[in-house]
């Protein structure tokens, strides 16, 4: 056997549970043909739970079914190298489905399969592309307080703090190669320690499961380094939000940009699809912004959008569409913060298109100048309100399953709950690690 061909030394056989968080299972690498053949039986409550890792409290998950268990399968990605840990460790992903074989509908894998789905049965391809944007913090603060040689703001793009960390990223790169994830490139942001990583631009399915990896590599090689990468929307009151904005495009079965009409306005699919999102956009507020802490992030002047706005190369609107070549022709969401699951952010947005697309919907006029100052529908500004609409929209209701919905919203709701309980400062420490 070859050095190629030999097992894994270990194995993390892993799902996302609804805020995007690793659940499952070690084992030994000798393990990995039989999970790959047979699955792995876990708890289906191991995608419900809260930030802590609690179960929720009164969940039909738990109590009523009696905390069943379902089955883990691998998905087509199998498994890759997790290069933050010892050599030989790789990570199986795998999604959740039900004894009968049917796939688990508070998997939020599957929610974005589901939408994909019915792209497909219209012949069409989502492709996606993500800016990940993220911050180093120094380990050893009682506060959230930034990676040392970060202490200041306003260095965007700036190379000397990129090289500062160079063996960093040259590290993160590295491991993202060996993983199958194709980042193109990192910048300096404006935040104290914030950088941005783009991710080249790929199958949609394919994207959320390569921004979920690279969220963890991230991780894991800042703590090899003796940083914390943390990845909340609002690390510093004053400074800037971390974002995770998500590009977005559809192609026929040829693969031709459907929003391309060789102009710069764009195709009436993309005008219907941008119209979706928009009219979507409040209710699910709660999927780009599912932290109290994520609302700091969503205010006037801070380079996120507080209100459902679009236009043509305007950063200050909620949906941007980006100038250059026409075949290129997407939609840049920019509400998520990257603090969002990407499996549910890709699901809330290309469930909007379709939304926009089959009833037809038109978007207002394209916004010129400072949106901020200008009249739009409002986003949710607390996470009370935004837990509210999710849950009571119908809109939701056409892009997720009842479950999951039901799921989210009673896991929002205990976090609420636990959330009041601390100060201020418990809170952030709950979370710095965590999100």
């Amino acid at each position: 056997m070859s050095p190629e061909d030999s097992p894994p030394t270990s194995l993390r056989a892993v799902c996302s549970d609804l805020n995007g968080q690793m659940r499952g299972k070690r084992m030994g690498g000798d393990q990995l043909p039989k999970i790959e053949f047979t699955g792995l039986r876990m708890p289906l409550s191991c995608q419900n739970l809260d930030l802590w890792g609690e179960d929720i409290l009164g969940s039909p998950l738990v109590f009523a079914s009696g905390d069943a268990d379902g089955q883990l399968r691998v998905t087509e990605r199998g498994s890759v190298p997790a290069p933050w840990l010892s050599a030989g460790s790789e990570i199986l992903p795998m999604w959740m489905f039900t004894d009968g074989g049917a796939p688990f509908g508070g998997d939020p894998r599957h929610a974005l399969a589901r939408v994909i789905e019915r792209f497909q049965r219209l012949g069409w391809k989502p492709v996606a592309a993500m800016e990940l944007e993220f911050t180093f913090l120094d380990p050893g603060s009682l506060d959230p307080s930034p990676a040392p040689g970060c202490e200041i703001a306003s260095q965007v793009l700036g190379m000397e703090q990129l090289d500062r960390y160079a063996a960093l990223f040259d590290e993160i790169f590295a491991g993202a190669e060996t993983m199958g994830i194709r980042a193109q490139g990192a910048i300096s942001e404006g935040g104290l320690g914030q950088f941005e990583i783009n991710l080249e631009h790929c199958a949609a399915m394919r994207m959320a499961d390569d921004t979920w990896l690279m969220k963890q590599l991230i991780r894991g090689i800042a703590q090899k380094h003796g940083l914390i990468a943390s990845f909340m929307a609002k690390p510093f009151a004053e400074g800037e939000g971390n974002s995770m904005h998500g590009h977005v495009s559809l192609l026929d079965r040829e693969g031709r940009n459907l929003f391309d009409n060789g102009l710069h306005s764009g195709s009436g699919v993309m005008h219907r699809a941008v119209a979706g999102c928009l009219a979507c956009m409040p209710a699910a507020t709660l999927i780009f912004a599912p932290w109290e802490n994520s609302y700091l992030r969503i205010s006037p002047g801070s380079h996120a959008p507080t209100g459902a706005s679009w236009g043509y190369e305007n950063r200050t609107t909620a949906i941007r569409i980006p100038g250059g070549d026409p075949a290129a022709r997407r939609i840049e969401h920019r509400v998520p913060g990257a603090d969002g699951n990407p499996y549910l952010v890709l699901a809330a947005i290309l469930g909007a298109m379709l939304v926009g697309l089959e009833d037809e919907l038109s978007p207002p006029e394209p916004m010129i100048g400072n949106a901020y100052e200008q009249r739009q529908l409002h986003l949710p500004t607390d996470w009370d309100s935004a837990i509210t609409r999710f849950s009571q929209s119908p809109k939701m209701a056409r892009i997720f399953s009842p479950l999951l919905i039901e799921n989210l919203t009673a896991t929002k709701q205990q976090e609420q709950r636990r959330m009041a309980d601390l100060t201020p400062k418990a809170q952030l420490r709950a979370m710095l690690q965590a999100v």
